[in-house]
């Protein structure tokens, strides 16, 4: 059999089983973890070493030999992970991603990387060997045997697995006492030949080596009741139990080995990995079957529906069952923010102690759903904003201090829905934002300032490309370099990016994004001729403007009065090149709102609103000023998608200027 079409499944599975590590270790060396993280982490890197083991990745299974045995100790009570221990963990952790992304593409391995992994690892078990050396056994009692429940879920013959093998397997390692359970045995009549009914419980030697047991069950673990307990040598061996207390050892290990080995179970009934690819294609027909739906829509208005009752109250039906359609399939795409918050806590961690700086991190709304494209394209933003805010925006702990501060800096990373869109919030209590050294910065610069800025109009000035305040250039930052990308990102995902901030208070970063990417509410508009699409979260109204409403400034702006405040007034269709009526009045205006700022586009007339599937202009075509996607309509036209924000925006500069 070929094992190589396996290798995509053990490489997602040992990059989320060495997140689970990393969340684990970090919650262990913060004090928040509960009893059973070690067991999960050491089951991770059990896992791992497994499938390496299987798939011969030996530098893999190795490594991961080394980081399970610091582990194993841990779990078994003869050691404490303390700081030291926890950071040699973290460092094998990421020798692993290393040697995992080696062994998919091929990479040159990190030889020095690699090996400070091992030296780490090899470090923290010389200190063990050194200690327990000295402290004599007395306080840490040698295992006199291993008692082992274990009891074969009833489907484990299906699986391929045998207990016959795991108990020759165990056989080899030293003398194996066994007592078989047969409570559950059916009479002959009943018995189904492809089940598994017994059980059985094991002595085995304390001389065996608990990680030679765990060996032994690595293939069936979660396809079994499985409880494994040292009996200490200065115990009294128990007297080997009833059939019925033997029943209750392995329901106790249930516990202790908990919920992992059940969770994975009902993880393993409930859910299936599939392909992005196959989820993408899903999506892509379902987004043709909403523009068949719609095309269908709109020519069935031209129907009697006196004549075609039947056919309309099906075409309703289809209506409501393709919006279902859509909303379940869209479902499947969206995960959990937590899928990007995950890396911050390790990040936060190694940041903190390159810079001497104590820094608590705090998530909230971690569960909030967001569409899987979104938060792969917003984890570089939030990477970027969260060094920021360590780096610039946390003061040192002796500086806190002075001002009366906690010497814990505390940056917070929350998500939460509004509407129909997701808001991302990055804040920090450090030193603010310093108005006056920004404009400064900024008239040194040249940039374009009004008269009496806002706050809101002086920290946007930080989002101009090369902008930066840093005295000093550092490895992490103060070339300038990065928040021009970021909003540049976040826009290219159809968000805003807003800063408020408050000096001594701090910082925080707000980022509103649409919860998914290939599916929009939009207000259909002729403008030349055409067909437009205005994203509905942008419009704020539309009116028609009486005689008068229209200004034009220097000749050449046109501005709209909206009651007591004057618009920018674009005409889209000279916008886009299109020939438009002339006027002396806006025919119809559309208020839209982006980045804080509204203006006013001119339209020929409203057309509805409706949903549509957004299609990449730009792998498609090119990119087109003005232009964030296009669409195909129900009558099978291609009607373009407005960027509201890039006209915003270009009108900011322009103002500006």
């Amino acid at each position: 059999m070929d094992i190589t079409r396996f290798h995509a499944a053990f490489f997602e599975e040992s990059r989320e089983n060495l997140d689970a590590m990393e969340a684990g270790l970090l919650a262990m060396e913060s004090g928040s973890a509960d009893g059973e993280t070690i067991n999960v982490v050491f089951r991770a890197a059990h896992s791992i070493k497994g499938g390496a083991a299987t798939f011969g990745f030996t530098a893999i299974s190795e490594l991961t030999h080394q980081l399970e045995t610091l582990l194993d100790e841990a779990r078994s009570g003869r050691r404490q992970l303390d700081v030291d221990a926890i950071g040699a963990l973290l460092v094998a952790g990421d020798a692993l991603r290393g040697l995992l992304g080696a062994a998919e593409h091929g990479d040159a391995i990190d030889e020095a990387g690699l090996k400070r992994a091992h030296d780490g690892l090899a470090k923290m078990m010389g200190r063990e060997v050194a200690a327990s050396s000295a402290k004599v056994a007395a306080q840490e009692p040698e295992i006199a045997e291993w008692r082992i429940g274990f009891k074969p879920a009833p489907s484990m013959f299906l699986s391929g697995n045998d207990p016959l093998r795991i108990l020759r397997e165990l056989r080899s390692h030293g003398e194996l006492g066994v007592t078989c359970l047969d409570t559950a045995l059916p009479s002959f009549s009943e018995l189904d030949p492809y089940e598994a009914y017994l059980a059985w419980d094991l002595m085995l030697p304390g001389s065996v080596p608990r990680s030679a047991i765990d060996d032994a069950f690595a293939w069936v673990e979660d396809q079994c009741e499985l409880a494994i307990e040292a009996i200490p040598a200065r115990s009294a061996v128990a007297p080997p139990p009833s059939a019925e207390v033997l029943d209750n050892v392995v329901a106790i290990g249930a516990r202790n080995e908990p919920a992992a080995a059940r969770n994975t179970t009902n993880d393993g009934d409930s859910s299936i990995r599939v392909a992005v690819n196959k989820v993408d294609a899903l999506i892509n027909l379902v987004g043709e079957l909403v523009i068949t739906q719609a095309m269908l829509r709109q020519r069935s208005t031209q129907l009697d529906p006196v004549a075609n009752e039947m056919l309309l109250s099906g075409l309703e039906q289809l209506d409501r069952n393709t919006r279902d359609l859509q909303e379940a399939v869209m479902g499947v795409r969206m995960l959990p923010v937590e899928f990007a918050f995950s890396r911050f806590p390790r990040m936060v961690r190694d940041l903190a102690t390159r810079l001497d700086k104590k820094v608590r991190l705090r998530t909230s709304g971690e569960a909030t759903e967001l569409d899987k494209g979104v938060i792969e394209k917003i984890v570089d933003p939030l990477v970027h904003l969260v060094r920021n805010s360590i780096d610039h925006g946390l003061e040192m702990p002796a500086e806190r201090r002075a001002a009366g501060k906690d010497e814990t800096g505390t940056i917070s990373l929350n998500a939460q829905h509004q509407g129909g869109h997701i808001v991302i919030e990055i804040s920090d209590d450090g030193r603010g934002l310093d108005r006056e050294r920004i404009l400064r910065k900024a008239a040194e610069r040249g940039l374009p300032i009004g008269d009496n800025p806002t706050d809101a109009q002086v920290w946007d000035l930080v989002f101009h490309p090369g902008f930066s305040t840093a005295e000093q250039l550092t490895d992490l930052s103060g070339r300038g370099v990065g928040m021009d990308v970021v909003k540049k990102n976040i826009a290219a995902l159809g968000g805003q990016v807003e800063i408020r901030s408050k000096k001594n208070i701090g910082t925080t970063v707000s980022i509103r994004l649409p919860l998914t990417l290939a599916i929009l509410d939009g207000m259909t508009v002729a403008v030349g001729g055409e067909v437009f699409i205005l994203p509905l979260n942008s419009v704020i109204e539309s009116l028609q403007p009486a005689v008068g409403d229209v200004r034009t400034i220097a000749g050449e702006a046109r501005v709209l009065r909206v009651r007591e405040d004057y618009l920018p007034l674009l005409d889209l269709a000279a916008q886009y090149g299109l020939d438009g009526p002339v006027r002396e009045t806006a025919a119809i205006a559309v208020v839209v709102e982006a980045d804080g700022q509204r203006l006013a586009l001119e339209v020929d007339e409203l057309l509805g609103q409706q949903q549509v599937v957004v299609k990449n202009l730009e792998s498609n075509y090119r990119r087109v000023q003005g232009i964030s996607g296009a669409t195909i309509l129900g009558d099978g036209r291609v009607a373009l998608i407005v960027d509201v924000g890039g006209f915003v925006q270009a009108q900011r500069v322009a103002q500006a200027a």
